[in-house]
């Protein structure tokens, strides 16, 4: 079978940068037929020793528009992908499926002021996609981007976030964007301490973001952790904000390739 016929490309790896001994990016070629929506993932293949090939779900950190793609990994002790994909190098191969999945993108949403984009870990790779295409600028008033990570080490991506504001096309926008970091294993300074969950539960995340959170207003979207995505659910669901379906459109979007 030919490349052209198969479900997947093969992209060569052009950057890898470990943040952590857990934590780590690669950028790779992107294949000129690939299109994906920001907020979307892709189905990554690592070809084992073996000559077998082990496949998983990554949200894209780069813009649709980028020529290349970049993603945001951790490393899972033990786990089958990611050991073999933190020991890729530059120039290096790897498979990604022709088609993009997901719907955490912003046609979830018919109406809304404010957006909040809450994530931990791993999972603000594509708010990160998001945030570098123009449409959510137009689309809010206001953007709410909150991370979540245990130790303030692990707070990837902050020059990209402060880099926007001086990017040409996002220049009359910035002052719309609120980056709020939470750390919930110790005390960061400029970051507020705990889950996202007890932040909404006390209070004390929209006392920082100056906003409140309502089903009138807001629109919310989650990604990261399986727990925080279904307790947060809940507490959201106490203040009647529901998930959004194409069939009865609603305030919350979720990622769930877990």
């Amino acid at each position: 079978m030919t490349a052209s016929a198969e479900k997947f490309t093969r992209q060569t790896l052009l950057d890898v940068q470990s943040l952590t001994p857990s934590l780590f990016t690669l950028r790779t070629t992107r294949d000129p037929g690939f299109r994906f929506r920001a907020g979307q993932f892709a189905r990554l293949g690592v070809t084992k020793a073996d000559g077998s090939t082990v496949w998983r779900a990554y949200s894209m950190v780069s813009s649709p528009y980028d020529e290349f793609l970049e993603f945001f990994s951790i490393v899972v002790p033990g786990g089958e992908f990611t050991s073999e994909l933190s020991r890729l190098g530059v120039g290096d191969t790897l498979l990604v499926e022709r088609q993009a999945f997901g719907y955490l993108t912003l046609d979830r949403f018919v109406d809304g002021r404010d957006l909040w984009l809450l994530s931990t870990g791993t999972g603000l790779a594509p708010f990160l996609s998001i945030l570098q295409d123009f449409e959510v600028w137009e689309k809010f008033e206001r953007i709410i981007l909150v991370y979540s990570v245990r130790e303030s080490r692990e707070l990837a991506y902050q020059d990209l976030v402060s880099g926007l504001a001086q990017r040409d096309y996002l220049a009359e926008f910035a002052h719309k964007l609120q980056f709020i970091t939470t750390v919930t294993r110790e005390h960061h300074h400029g970051a507020l301490s705990g889950r996202i969950t007890a932040l909404i539960e006390n209070g004390e995340l929209e006392r920082a973001a100056g906003l409140a959170l309502t089903a009138e207003h807001s629109r919310v979207m989650l990604c990261g952790n399986p727990q925080m995505i279904d307790d947060t659910r809940k507490l959201l669901k106490q203040r009647h904000m529901h998930l959004s379906l194409s069939r009865r459109p609603g305030q919350v979007a979720v990622e769930n390739y877990w």
